[in-house]
């Protein structure tokens, strides 16, 4: 379950070389500066391994779940960004305006259901 979750953030990570924001940025007719600023970005690695996107994502999570989300939960999201971020080339850019926290609680909230779904056949 680990590594398909792993997997799944992985195919849905979007980020850029800094070559390619900075010529995003000149179509936007801005500086690389504004354009880093107005977007918060960072490298991969950083925004992936952050406090800020492990909370949002576990606040994602719960607001899904109707509930605060267990300690096994909170160390699957942690563990999940953590493999991303150190899987992560050291030039790839990625931006904290992006909705990597949504789409990781829906595939937690799904692999819950699939197991609840299991147990409940076996059952």
């Amino acid at each position: 379950m680990h590594d398909e979750l792993l997997a799944l953030v992985a195919e849905s990570l979007c980020t850029r070389t800094l070559n390619d924001f900075a010529q995003e940025s000149r179509l936007d007719g801005e500086s690389l500066r504004d354009a880093v600023e107005r977007y918060e970005v960072d490298y991969a690695w950083h925004v992936l391994g952050s406090d800020r996107l492990r909370d949002e994502t576990v606040t994602r999570l719960e607001a899904r779940l109707g509930q605060a989300a267990t300690a096994v939960q909170k160390s699957c999201v942690a563990a999940v960004l953590r493999e991303a971020a150190a899987s992560q080339p050291f030039d790839r850019l990625m931006s904290f305006d992006n909705d990597l926290p949504e789409q990781l609680a829906a595939l937690l909230c799904d692999q819950a259901d699939s197991l609840a779904t299991t147990a409940a056949l076996a059952d």
